[in-house]
């Protein structure tokens, strides 16, 4: 394996050879749905590490029982050191499906944020523009719209505050790459463990205080409206408001 700017000394132990330590969510003949462990990969890259998709794939297989390959389509992604709902598709049919409806904006997605201090606002909607830097894997955050730039939105509420951190709910309205953690360091509210967009320090594991906390769309086939809760890692931070 190769190195990554998720330092291998920084990740969190995985037991990568048993595929029970999945926490599936939800599971039927289309989809299946997770929640990753900061860490993951959902899809594999560049360092050779094995990938969430991969560990699905073997889960199904002993499952089932299942000679050969095991159709899994990746439909969306999170970020490396951020938690939460993933799903993918288990069969053709389902993944375009599923694909339009995330490219077209029919999913609510919902994420938990813990943030350094408390927002101005408790409750406000950010518009930026982002650009992205494919070099540093980073994204700046515009009040203006500039060349290049990616309209961004989302809206957030303070749910609780601690002494030294704020749990925000975020509203995602558009999927831009490291949009929460973009805009959320544009108002100077920088998620915990987030050193790339401002953070004072990394954590422990090198996990970041991001998590995809739920998500609704219109099953693929079926046509029923789904919702999917994942609860946060076990750490002493999310613990006290989980």
């Amino acid at each position: 394996m190769t190195g990554s700017s998720f330092q291998k000394s920084n990740r969190p132990k995985i037991q990568w050879s048993n595929p029970s330590n999945l926490q599936v969510l939800f599971e039927d003949n289309h989809l299946i749905v997770v929640n990753k462990r900061p860490g993951d990969i959902v899809q594999g890259d560049k360092t050779g590490d094995v990938p969430l998709s991969e560990v699905v794939k073997e889960y199904l297989k002993i499952k089932y029982d299942k000679p050969g390959n095991v159709f899994l389509g990746v439909v969306h992604r999170l970020d490396r050191p951020t938690s939460g709902i993933v799903v993918f598709a288990k069969t053709s049919k389902a993944l375009p499906r599923l694909n339009a409806l995330f490219s077209q904006g029919k999913t609510k997605k919902t994420y938990w944020a813990m943030v350094k201090g408390v927002p101005k606002k408790t409750s406000d909607t950010l518009t930026h523009w982002l650009v992205r830097n494919p070099k540093q894997n980073k994204s700046y955050a515009n009040t203006k719209e500039v060349a290049h730039s990616k309209k961004a939105i989302l809206g957030y509420n303070v749910l609780q505050t601690l002494d030294n951190y704020s749990l925000l709910e975020i509203d995602l309205k558009t999927g831009r790459q490291h949009q929460i953690r973009a805009q959320l360091a544009a108002i100077d509210c920088h998620i915990k463990g987030d050193l790339k967009y401002g953070a004072e320090r990394s954590n422990p594991n090198g996990s970041i205080h991001l998590h995809a906390r739920s998500l609704e769309f219109e099953h693929p086939v079926k046509k029923e409206p789904l919702k999917f809760i994942a609860v946060p890692p076990k750490d002493s931070l999310w613990k006290l408001v989980s």
